[in-house]
């Protein structure tokens, strides 16, 4: 398989090297405006340097890893190459299905979302297929992006959704944890302690979520004695109506990918 890369920033860099971790079978071309990037990864990962126009030629899938505002004039200079029987993935937020179709009708196009756990190769993705997308193709495109973590196929219509849960969502737990440390230092302790609890705190948590044994109401009651200190602390939270501000937090998100939708997107 001859993966075309289409940008060559950090997600690119995170895919290529959980490709290769996972030893998948396929040649992987680069296109990037710094010349300096597409040798990072040629050294790194064996990603081979081309030409956008070489690379579409040659590649059967084609990743558009570019920021949105980039993805027009990347799709007007793809225009009049023969894309018949590729397929095309895009990871630019805010972008739906029907701005490639009008502009590269012979190309199967999937719309992913993955977070920035790509990283740590720990990502939920989110893919959404449009019109033509084989079977073989969806099994390729997830392939793909398992090398990242875990995927999720889902209707287009609701990757508004996944954009405020999963795509936005490190951004929460990161915030939370940034919050916790900053209290735990106001009751006395030294900052560097308090960042360290904090941070070990989160990460044993999301463990315990991983394993899947339990929901997360099931682990937060085993959690809370009556009448203890956590159930104090839970019962502030909910003073504070903590469940209408992550309500209205996640609405706000979603929102926001609907309007770069009528912006990018129209």
């Amino acid at each position: 398989m001859k993966l075309g890369f289409l940008g060559g920033g950090n997600l690119a860099a995170s895919m290529m090297r959980g490709l290769r971790a996972q030893n998948a079978s396929c040649d992987m071309l680069v296109h990037d405006v710094d010349p300096e990037r597409q040798e990072i990864l040629r050294a790194a990962y064996a990603a081979r340097p081309a030409a956008a126009a070489a690379l579409t030629a040659e590649a059967e899938v084609i990743l558009l890893l570019v920021k949105p505002n980039q993805v027009s004039g990347l799709l007007t200079s793809l225009q009049g190459h023969d894309l018949s029987g590729k397929l095309l993935i895009s990871t630019a937020a805010g972008i739906p299905l029907r701005f490639y179709s009008a502009r590269l009708p012979g190309a199967a196009r999937v719309r992913a979302l993955p977070n920035t756990s790509s990283a740590a190769l720990r990502a939920v993705t989110g893919l959404a297929a449009g019109g033509g997308v084989s079977p073989a193709q969806r099994e390729t495109a997830a392939a793909i992006f398992s090398a990242l973590g875990k995927v999720l196929w889902i209707e287009e219509s609701a990757m508004n959704a996944l954009t405020a849960l999963s795509g936005s969502g490190p951004a929460y737990f990161y915030l939370l944890t940034e919050l916790m440390a900053e209290a735990g230092a106001a009751l006395g302790l030294a900052p560097a302690t308090a960042q360290f609890l904090a941070r070990e705190t989160m990460i044993g948590a999301g463990r315990m979520l991983e394993s899947g044994a339990e929901n997360p109401a099931v682990l937060r009651e085993r959690v809370t004695s009556p009448g203890g200190t956590t159930f104090a602390a839970l019962r502030s939270l909910e003073a504070d109506d903590l469940r209408a501000a992550v309500r209205r937090a996640l609405a706000a998100a979603a929102a926001r990918a609907a309007e770069m939708e009528l912006e990018f997107g129209a």
